[in-house]
């Protein structure tokens, strides 16, 4: 290769936040913010008011996988825990279709 030139045959880190915003909607999926079992009546409120420090929250909706595996993540701890989040299809959130695996 000559200086400045790009070996087309290595891929390119691609940033996980550019992956991310690729699709932005306005539903946000927040994963790993309590254990298996550790739902309580309090999360929601928790939640939402720590959302809210974010911007407008017009709902939100807490809703337990059963066997969903505890996420290692980045950036945002609640409870001690690292937070994964994403964007989530909208259709899907009006119609409370929240399995599916991100």
């Amino acid at each position: 290769l000559k200086r400045g030139e790009k070996d087309a045959s290595k891929k390119s880190d691609s940033n996980p936040l550019t992956e991310i915003l690729k699709c932005p909607t306005k539903v946000v999926l927040l994963r790993n913010m309590v254990g298996a079992g550790e739902v309580d009546e309090d999360l929601e409120v928790e939640t939402k008011e720590e959302c809210e420090k974010y911007g407008k929250v017009g709902k939100c909706v807490i809703f337990e996988i059963p066997g969903a595996p505890d996420d290692g993540a980045v950036r945002m701890y609640f409870g001690g825990r690292v937070v994964k989040a994403c964007f989530y299809n909208l259709d899907k959130f009006r119609v409370l279709d929240l399995a599916e695996q991100v």
